[in-house]
């Protein structure tokens, strides 16, 4: 067998990192996700130390966070405005911590392996998916994403969630480091991935069938989502700058909504934040029309507003999705619960309140919801359970189950994005939401301040989008799109009612593996 010495090794934990971002969008090519991990399996293998075996991983994690995520440089530059040197080393802080993914799970198999040659087929599956649940994440996100675009693959997370979809691309690179190693011993595990394999296509080919035929026959609503391209630098010390600015976006805001009411839309869906001025927590109907500040001015259908609320009494400033009906009544409200560390709320901030003199103004100030919900209406003659989500809510695999349980007919989604560029970040985390439809079995709609915006179907087939804007460089003219979306019974998956148990049982099947290899009193003797 082949030796590597250390160099050779990191090239190959190098080349693992730059083919998992590159099958991820923007770069899309999701094929390379199918053996992205094998040469780091090599590497850390074959490595001499258990040591030398945890840099390596952990390594790979890092080339594979820094090619996914280096937009954040560009943010803290821009709306934090580190120096260039302050946000790179911030961004390595970051990429170091996400790789304790990759540093987890190098240790967890090489542990286990140099116990016990269990096959690749069967370990890298299973110890990646509780890899995957158990390290937090600021932004989170999985091997699944690099399927987002591929329906046919991506059904099982009616199962098993998104980490169903890793398990898959885990087993596969598994079973192609084991026949790399030795053919012969590997052929019958490598014959069971493929069933595996091919169970999982011929599922979602069914399923997706089954689904399509509910979504012919199941009620429409029309829904306009408004893309203001709006950039949030309003110059808070000139009170008449601030007033002109805030009357241009609203008139854009419905600008837009008007021409959506004429091509059709029965529910319009504003992004989050879109109302450019703060709503009082008693906000009860929309304002008369001799204000300037009245939400409805020349259409007439129902719509969801994002808007920040405040409770003076408490001062706690809420980020909200107002439902107003027909009547320009506030028929609910929702507020976001999981709220974005770092921007609306500064981890620690309440124990060491001092933190505060070095935070720009307004930043981490956010009350979080009470919790998931759902808003009610009644259009197109049907009664609709609108689940509500806001920013990165619908990429939160735990917080969409709690949302499916409510049995929402339809996900809104209301998004900024705008902080974040066009070319990356709105890309990620539309792709990232896909799954959720297929979670829940329910179409989701994005508003999505500067894009995109987008319709996804209940198979988690992106069937419409905008485009990424970015404000703040390449203003644009608002926009948007009226899509169409069916009623859907939702909130019956087996995801919706068990959760992450698939990872779970993941995890206690790596605990057994452990514990066997544990119990072998000699180590198996080094492959050659």
């Amino acid at each position: 067998m082949l030796k590597l010495d250390f160099y050779g090794a990191l090239g190959l934990a190098t080349l693992s990192g730059c083919l998992w971002f590159l099958a991820v969008t923007p770069f899309d090519l999701s094929f390379l996700a199918w053996f992205a991990a094998v040469p780091m399996l090599l590497a850390v293998d074959r490595a001499p130390t258990f040591k030398q075996a945890l840099f390596l991983g952990w390594w790979a994690g890092v080339v594979e966070t820094g090619g996914g995520f280096y937009w954040l440089i560009d943010v803290m530059q821009r709306f934090a405005e580190f120096p260039w040197w302050a946000a790179a080393l911030v961004f390595l802080v970051f990429c170091a911590t996400r790789a304790i993914i990759f540093l987890l799970f190098t240790g967890v198999v090489c542990w286990i392996r140099r116990r016990r040659r269990v096959p690749m087929t069967v370990l890298a599956p299973i110890v990646m998916v509780g890899c995957e649940l158990l390290v937090p994440q600021l932004f989170p996100c999985g091997q699944w994403i690099s399927q987002a675009w591929h329906p046919l693959v991506i059904q099982i997370a009616e199962l098993t969630g998104p980490l169903g979809v890793t398990a898959l691309l885990m087993m596969v690179n598994g079973a192609l480091f084991d026949l790399s190693v030795n053919r012969r011993t590997a052929r019958q595990p490598a014959l069971a991935a493929a069933a595996l394999l091919a169970a999982a296509l011929l599922f979602g080919a069914v399923r997706m069938r089954q689904v399509d035929a509910l979504i012919e026959q199941a009620p429409k609503l029309k829904v306009g989502l408004v893309q203001p391209n709006f950039a949030y630098s309003v110059d808070a010390e000139n009170t008449e700058t601030a007033r002109t600015e805030a009357l241009r976006q609203l008139t854009a805001l419905q600008s837009q909504s008007r021409r959506m009411e004429q091509a059709g839309a029965q529910l319009l869906v504003w992004s989050e934040g879109a109302y450019p001025v703060t709503l009082p927590r008693e906000f009860a109907a929309d304002f008369a029309p001799d204000y300037l500040g009245m939400i409805r001015r020349g259409f007439s259908v129902p719509v969801i507003v994002g808007a920040d609320t405040y409770e003076p009494a408490h001062q706690d400033a809420f980020n909200s999705a107002i439902l107003l009906d027909g009547a320009g009544r506030v028929a609910g409200r929702y507020d976001k619960v999981r709220l974005l560390a770092f921007g609306e709320y500064i981890p620690g901030i309440e124990t060491f309140p001092w933190l505060r003199r070095f935070l720009p103004e307004g930043t981490g100030r956010f009350t979080a919801g009470k919790g998931p919900g759902v808003l009610t209406l009644k259009a197109a003659g049907q009664d609709w359970r609108l689940g509500p989500v806001i920013c990165y809510e619908d990429i939160l695999q735990g917080f969409l189950r709690g949302v499916g349980q409510l049995q929402p007919n339809l996900l809104v989604n209301l998004t900024s994005d705008s902080w974040f560029g066009a070319e990356t970040e709105p890309w990620e985390h539309l792709a990232l939401a896909v799954f959720g439809s297929v979670e829940l079995r329910v179409s989701m709609v994005r508003a999505v301040n500067s894009g995109v915006s987008a319709y996804i179907d209940p198979n988690g087939r992106l069937v419409q989008k905008t485009y990424a804007d970015d404000p703040y460089r390449h203003p644009r003219a608002a926009d948007g799109i009226v899509v169409t979306a069916p009623l859907m019974p939702s909130g019956h998956t087996v995801y919706v009612a068990v959760g992450n148990l698939f990872a779970y049982l993941c995890m206690a099947a790596t605990l057994i593996l452990a514990l066997l290899a544990a119990s072998k009193a000699k180590k198996s003797p080094p492959l050659n």
